[in-house]
């Protein structure tokens, strides 16, 4: 079964890991009663995994792929980006990905690495890739977007991002993950503005827990969410006091999650950081 079948019938809960750089990191991904088996006594519906920057870290990722589709406790979605990548090398590493028995991706145009001024391959843009996807592999492919909830960083106009998001949509997306956000009524009002236009496929919500002021500070940077006021108080209560800033932005989190769980969220995708922990004591949250 298909992620956008499981969506027909009820909202959707899921994972993101990465792939580790190091052996002993993969081991404690993949090995046994490693991170994966951990978070499958959760029951997610799907985990996705990245990969670095310009598929640095590609092979690891397909490594990771492979355990989830072997194990077959739920459905592997891996992370696919237009970066460094020719139409050439687009088919054939989508073809990798079907032999192996993996369906599912999230189409991105990813994240620029340092110093490049564009995506150094043949496509610019994840509407491109999804396009292109569809008119080479027609429905092989269950395709996801990312959507950006207070906009894309790149772009200031939020009801552009969304007309963006509807082209993607039209283009042959299945359903969308949304980046971070901390501020839930951005999301609601992210969720009015598709809906007026003509957004009709599924939005999950995703949710990163915040564990420290570095951390967040990237975050925000990377995807241009903003800090609402219990937030930044947070921060500042628990500045000197690591553990315990921790433990609240996992509070947090949850009551997050369990806010968009009761305003009727297509899905709900936890940003795992590969720390089941955190994921089981948000779901215990959850019910």
């Amino acid at each position: 079964m298909s992620v956008a079948d499981i969506y027909e019938k009820r909202a959707t809960f899921s994972f993101e890991v990465f792939p580790p750089k190091t052996d002993v990191g993969m081991e404690k991904l993949c090995g046994k009663d490693g991170v994966l088996d951990k978070l499958y006594t959760l029951e997610p519906d799907y985990i996705s995994c990245t990969y670095g920057a310009g598929g640095t870290n590609v092979g690891k990722n397909l490594e990771v792929l492979d355990k989830i589709q072997k194990d077959g406790k739920c459905t592997p979605v891996t992370h696919f980006t237009c970066i460094g990548n020719t139409k050439e090398d687009i088919k054939e590493k989508l073809q990798t990905y079907l032999d192996h028995g993996i369906d599912h991706m999230l189409a991105l145009r990813g994240d620029l690495p340092f110093g490049w001024t564009g995506t150094n391959g043949d496509l610019h843009y994840a509407t491109e890739l999804v396009k292109f996807v569809r008119k080479e592999f027609g429905d092989k492919f269950t395709i996801a977007v990312a959507g950006s909830p207070e906009g894309h960083i790149a772009c200031e106009d939020l009801n552009l991002s969304v007309e963006h998001l509807k082209q993607k949509q039209d283009a042959g997306a299945s359903f969308f993950v949304t980046q971070l956000f901390f501020d839930n009524e951005c999301f609601y009002r992210f969720r009015e503005l598709a809906d007026k236009a003509g957004i009709t496929v599924p939005i999950t919500a995703g949710i990163m827990p915040f564990m420290g002021k570095s951390q967040i500070s990237r975050m925000v940077f990377m995807c241009g969410a903003s800090l609402p006021s219990p937030v930044i108080k947070i921060l500042a209560k628990y500045e000197n006091d690591p553990e315990s800033l921790q433990a609240a932005g996992v509070d947090y989190a949850a009551r997050q999650l369990c806010d968009l769980k009761e305003h009727g969220a297509d899905g709900l995708h936890l940003y795992t950081m590969n720390r089941p922990a955190i994921a089981a004591t948000i779901m215990e949250r959850l019910g």
